[in-house]
C-alpha cells in the first residue's frame, strides 16, 4: 500500500432544481390558481473521518467529486426530489484546506467526525410561491441556484502520542518493531524507511499508546532535503518526542544537535516539544567508551539519558517507564 499524505481534489455540490410554472386544471374548480412546485436542493459534499483508512490513496487518481443535482418541481405543488449528498471517507488526522485561499476548513481527528466542504444549491421557487392578492395568476418561477465549488488540499498528519526521531539508521524502525506488533522494513543502509510507521505499545494498565517512526530526518530536512520535509508535519500532533542517537556514530553528539536544529528551523513548536533522549546500539560499545559518551551527553544536556539496544531489548523497559511518566504529566 502506498503512503499518500497529501492530495488536491475538486468538489462540486449539486445544483438546485428549477421551480416550474403550472396551474390547476380540475373539473368543477373554476379558479384553480397556480400550482407550480419548488425545485429540490442540490446534494452537498461531506468529508467523514474513519479509522479504517491510513492514507489518502483514494484521492491519488480521482481528483473531482460531484454531488447529485436537485430535481425540478412538479405540478400540484410537488417539490422536486433533493439531490443525494456525497460522503467521502478520509483517514483520521486529515486537515482540510481551501487550496485557493489556504483557509483551514476543518481538522478531522475523531472517527465519524464530519465536515461539509461544499453546500448544495437551493431549489428554485415555483409560481405557487408568488401567489398574492395582487397577483392571482403568476406566470414566472425561479431557477435553482448552483452548488458550491471548491478546490481542496488534504493533508494527513498522523495521530500518534510519541514520535520517534533521529538520523537515518539510528534504529528507529528496530525500536518500534521490538516494542509493538509493527513490522517495518529494516536494513543496514540509510533511508530504509520511506514512510512513517505506526505501532501500538501496551501500557501496564492495558491501554494502547501509538508510537510513530518518523523517517528521513537529515541536515536541511526543513528545506526539503532528504525525506524529512515530507514527514516533519507528522511530528506536529505528537505529545512527546523520543530522540534516538546512534551510539556507534563517529560524533553522536553532533547527530543530536543536527536533529535539534532541524526541529527548531521547522517551527510549529517542535523545538519546545518534550523529549526523551536515548543512546541506541550500546551492545556494540565497550563499557569505558559508553561511560564516556554518557558523561558527554549528560554534561551537554544537563539531564539523564537512556542507554538501550533496540535489537536485544536492553534498557527498553526503563525507557518505556519514562515515556509513561512523561505522558501522564
Amino acid at each position: 500500500m502506498q503512503f499518500i499524505d497529501q492530495a488536491e481534489v475538486d468538489v462540486i455540490a449539486g445544483k438546485g432544481g428549477d421551480g416550474i410554472v403550472a396551474f390547476r386544471r380540475e373539473k368543477y374548480v373554476p379558479a384553480g390558481g397556480p400550482s407550480g412546485g419548488n425545485g429540490g436542493h442540490g446534494g452537498s459534499i461531506i468529508l467523514r473521518a474513519t479509522a479504517n483508512l491510513q492514507t489518502l490513496l483514494d484521492f491519488r487518481y480521482a481528483h473531482q467529486f460531484k454531488a447529485d443535482d436537485g430535481q425540478r418541481g412538479g405540478p400540484k405543488n410537488m417539490t422536486g426530489a433533493c439531490g443525494h449528498d456525497l460522503t467521502l471517507d478520509v483517514p483520521c488526522g486529515t486537515m482540510v484546506y481551501d487550496a485557493d485561499t489556504d483557509e483551514l476548513l476543518g481538522d478531522l481527528v475523531a472517527p465519524e467526525q464530519i465536515l461539509c466542504v461544499a453546500k448544495g444549491g437551493k431549489g428554485g421557487l415555483g409560481n405557487r410561491h408568488f401567489l398574492s392578492n395582487r397577483q392571482r395568476a403568476p406566470e414566472h418561477s425561479l431557477p435553482g441556484l448552483p452548488g458550491e465549488e471548491r478546490r481542496l488540499r488534504l493533508e494527513l498528519k498522523l495521530l500518534a502520542e510519541v514520535g520517534i526521531i533521529g538520523l537515518p539508521n539510528a534504529g528507529k524502525s528496530t525500536l518500534i518493531a521490538s516494542l509493538s506488533a509493527a513490522r517495518p522494513k529494516i536494513a543496514d543502509y540509510p533511508f530504509t524507511t520511506l514512510i512513517p510507521n505506526l505501532g501500538v505499545v501496551r501500557r501496564p494498565t492495558g491501554d494502547g499508546t501509538v508510537f510513530a517512526d518518523i523517517p528521513g530526518l537529515i541536515e536541511g530536512a526543513h528545506q526539503g532535503l532528504g525525506l524529512g520535509h515530507e514527514f516533519l508535519r507528522h511530528i506536529e500532533r505528537t505529545r512527546l518526542l523520543l530522540h534516538l542517537v546512534d551510539a556507534t556514530a563517529e560524533h553522536p553528539l553532533d547527530h543530536y544537535h543536527t536533529i535539534q536544529q532541524e526541529l527548531m528551523a521547522y517551527g510549529h513548536g517542535l523545538g519546545d516539544r518534550p523529549q526523551i533522549v536515548a543512546l541506541n546500539k550500546i551492545d556494540a560499545l565497550d563499557e569505558a567508551t559508553l561511560d564516556a559518551l554518557v558523561q558527554q551527553f549528560e554534561a551537554e544536556l544537563n539531564r539523564p539519558i537512556h542507554c538501550i539496544s533496540a535489537v536485544s531489548g536492553v534498557g527498553t523497559q526503563p525507557l518505556l517507564q519514562q515515556v509513561w511518566v512523561a505522558l501522564d504529566l
